[in-house]
C-alpha cells in the first residue's frame, strides 16, 4: 500500500462522486423487506418474484437491493471475517432521524449503539440478517469540530435518545 504521501500526487476523485445503492444478499426476502420497508421506511420500487426486491426514498431507482441469490434460507458471516461492516443511511435532519428512532422503538428493534460524533449523530443496528446499519445525520459542515489547526477533530460520545426522540415528528396513521 503507498504512503499518504505517495498518494497525494494521483489525482483526487470527482468530489461529486456520491455512492449510489447497496445490494445485500438476504436469507428471506420477505423478513428483509419488513425491516427496511416496514420498519424503516424505505419504498418498494420493483420486486422479482421471492427473489429480489430493490427499495428507494424520494423516487429514486434503488438505494437499497435485496436479494437471495445466493443466501436463501443462509446464515450471517461468522464474526472475524471480511465483508460489509455496516451499511449507512443518511437522513436530511435530526428530526428524520428522531423519526427512525422512534420507527426502531415502535417495531422493538434494538439498538446496539448510539454516538456523538460532532460532525454525526448516528444510531448503530443489526438488520435481520445480522448486517450492521448506521442511521445518522450530519451536522452543517460549519458547525464540525475542529483544532486550532483547522483539521478536523471528531470524536465518540453517548447520544442522548430521550433528548432526539422529543424531535421526532408526531407518527402518520
Amino acid at each position: 500500500m503507498e504512503s499518504e504521501e505517495a498518494g497525494s500526487t494521483r489525482s483526487r476523485i470527482d468530489p461529486r462522486v456520491r455512492i449510489g445503492h447497496v445490494h445485500l444478499k438476504v436469507a428471506d426476502l420477505q423478513r428483509a423487506l419488513d425491516f427496511y420497508s416496514g420498519v424503516l421506511g424505505f419504498e418498494l420500487t420493483q420486486r422479482f418474484g421471492g427473489q429480489a426486491a430493490f427499495l428507494s426514498a424520494g423516487g429514486y431507482h434503488h438505494h437499497i437491493g435485496l436479494n437471495t441469490w445466493e443466501s436463501q434460507g443462509g446464515g450471517p458471516p461468522p464474526m472475524g471475517t471480511t465483508g460489509l461492516y455496516h451499511l449507512a443511511v443518511l437522513y436530511p435532519t435530526r428530526a428524520a432521524l428522531a423519526d427512525a428512532l422512534r420507527r426502531l422503538r415502535t417495531a422493538g428493534v434494538p439498538l446496539e449503539g448510539a454516538s456523538d460524533h460532532g460532525v454525526s449523530e448516528a444510531l448503530y443496528l443489526r438488520d435481520p440478517d445480522g448486517n450492521g446499519v448506521e442511521l445518522y445525520w450530519d451536522r452543517p459542515p460549519e458547525a464540525w469540530p475542529r483544532t486550532p489547526d483547522g483539521e478536523l477533530a471528531m470524536y465518540t460520545r453517548r447520544l442522548d435518545l430521550e433528548g432526539l426522540l422529543r424531535e421526532a415528528p408526531e407518527a402518520q396513521p
